[in-house]
């Protein structure tokens, strides 16, 4: 196996883990942190702030979210969700424009 397809099993290992693997959170809102979508509003500001600036992550942040009820360990998940799928985002472009500059045309090119 090429050592890029490898890195793409292992990705999808690691995404495949988070989202499905077992947990405090569920798969249900580990995949909406995932993809920064339908994340309920206490949580909004953290999951959002992971995904687009998480330089900007607070305490209130934090604080907001254990006020919704959850855990501490639902929120490392659904923390980490959020970065991975943030990261998993960032991958797939990066992957989709080294496609485009090389005009390699394969549709598998993301994870």
């Amino acid at each position: 196996m090429p050592a890029e397809d490898k890195k793409r099993a292992a990705h999808q290992v690691l995404v495949e883990r988070v989202l499905k693997g077992a947990g405090k959170a569920s798969p249900g809102q580990r995949a909406r942190a995932f993809s920064n979508a339908g994340v309920p509003p206490p949580l909004q500001a953290l999951i959002g702030k992971v995904a687009t600036s998480p330089a900007q992550v607070t305490d209130a942040d934090f604080a907001a979210a254990r006020a919704s009820g959850l855990s501490e360990d639902q929120l490392f998940e659904l923390v980490v969700s959020a970065a991975v799928g943030q990261a998993t985002r960032m991958y797939d472009a990066g992957l989709a424009a080294l496609a485009e500059a090389t005009g390699d045309e394969r549709p598998d090119n993301a994870t």
